[in-house]
């Protein structure tokens, strides 16, 4: 792979593929992931959860810490996870919305 790989777009893509068990929602979607950078040192990603206490917290950070060390290579895998801001339902896309029924 080229060094440039994963780039930004390919990361958001493949996080897009993880879903919030609990709505059935993709990540991204959802509106979770706050940033994506890659750099040639590391993959960033800044990321939230619905709640601090979500019942599925760890297994979405776990999966998307997975997803970006697969991706990352050679690079770091860097997620961090924030509670500023909060989340809320504005967050998510407008197919989220159509999936939750708030479109």
């Amino acid at each position: 792979m080229s060094e440039d790989w994963p780039n930004p777009e390919a990361v958001w893509q493949a996080l897009a593929t993880i879903p919030d068990p609990e709505f059935g929602v993709n990540i991204v979607d959802l509106g979770l992931i706050y940033s994506v950078e890659c750099t040639p040192l590391a993959v960033n990603v800044v990321m939230t959860l619905t709640t601090p206490s979500c019942p599925s917290g760890s297994w979405i950070y776990e999966g998307v810490k997975n997803m970006v060390s697969s991706l990352a290579g050679q690079k770091t895998a860097d997620i961090q996870l924030v509670f500023e801001p909060p989340w809320t339902p504005e967050m998510l896309s407008e197919e989220a919305k159509k999936q939750l029924g708030r479109a």
